[in-house]
């Protein structure tokens, strides 16, 4: 079992900044991967920024230059520094993280989302 919990989320205004965390907790070996997505109502969940295990990111379209995504692997702990926000960046955002599991004598990869948390930019 893997727990994710998320923070950081909350009203801010146009041009502000949040930053949010997401810890991973409970049974794994590793953790392979650690990233955001975001929904907002009626629309398809999409790729905010993930960081790999090895150090590499990736960042969605919308976002680039705006959000930086960060990881303290002492902690399991995934940080996404958002700036610059616009009202489009409204959304429930949710922490994603993939981690290796060992059972029967294997390795399986899984994936967990956390419950997410609500980014709200308005004036």
């Amino acid at each position: 079992q893997v727990q994710v919990g998320e923070s950081g989320g909350g009203l801010v205004q146009p041009e502000g900044s949040l930053r949010l965390s997401c810890a991973a907790s409970g049974s794994f070996e590793s953790i392979v991967a650690m990233g955001w997505y975001r929904q907002a109502p009626e629309s398809q969940r999409e790729l905010v920024a993930t960081v790999s295990n090895g150090g590499s990111t990736t960042y969605g379209d919308s976002v680039k230059g705006r959000f930086t995504i960060s990881r303290d692997n002492a902690k399991n702990t995934v940080y996404l520094q958002m700036s610059s926000l616009k009202p489009e960046d409204t959304a429930v955002y949710y922490c994603n993280v993939r981690v290796t599991r060992y059972s029967n004598g294997r390795f399986y990869e899984r994936m967990y989302w956390g419950q997410g948390t609500q980014v709200t930019v308005s004036s």
